[in-house]
């Protein structure tokens, strides 16, 4: 695929959550939830050892994502976040200018629970608020996203290592 115009601003990310989303309401009464998912990658080092590293990424939902992060999304929860890369830049009250690099989701997906809650039914079930995850659409419930679901199924299809997607494990939180 070329592209002649334009460019290209995606980003996808599948980790754990780091901490208890923080939601807060714009005045319009939009929800908007800002969270930090951990990332993690080995790498040998020239002695042959592996020498894991971990990434933080901020991300921003708004809308029924957000509200959707707020009840079933869980501090260690493994999720599937797409959005784009945004930079902010201010100057706080000390006149000092700022910026910050965050990504604005567009779809965020359940992928595991963190410690096999059972019980929570909506932190394993295949809701995509905000998109459609082309890697493994379901055609689950899909509320804001991008193109159409004719055949919308009004299960519960999971999204989880048994629902036929890539295993991600379930490894222990980063820190």
């Amino acid at each position: 695929m070329i592209m002649q115009r334009g460019s290209v601003n995606k980003v996808i990310l599948v980790g754990r959550l780091g901490q208890v989303p923080e939601i807060r309401y714009a005045p319009s009464g939009t929800a908007i939830a800002n969270f930090s998912i951990a990332t993690n990658e080995v790498r040998r080092d020239k002695d042959g050892n592996n020498q894991e590293s971990t990434d933080w990424h901020r991300i921003v939902a708004f809308g029924k994502t957000a509200e959707f992060i707020q009840q079933y999304i869980k501090k260690g929860d493994m999720i599937y976040v797409e959005g784009r890369l945004q930079t902010r830049n201010w100057e706080d009250k000390d006149g000092v200018k700022r910026n910050v690099t965050e990504i604005l989701s567009s779809a965020v997906t359940p992928l595991s629970s963190s410690g096999g809650r059972s019980g929570e039914g909506g932190a394993s079930q295949g809701n995509n608020y905000g998109g459609n995850r082309a890697s493994n659409n379901h055609n689950n419930n899909n509320y804001g996203g991008s193109g159409s679901n004719t055949n919308q199924n009004q299960g519960n299809d999971a999204v989880n290592d048994d629902a036929g997607g890539d295993y991600f494990g379930d490894d222990p939180l980063p820190f």
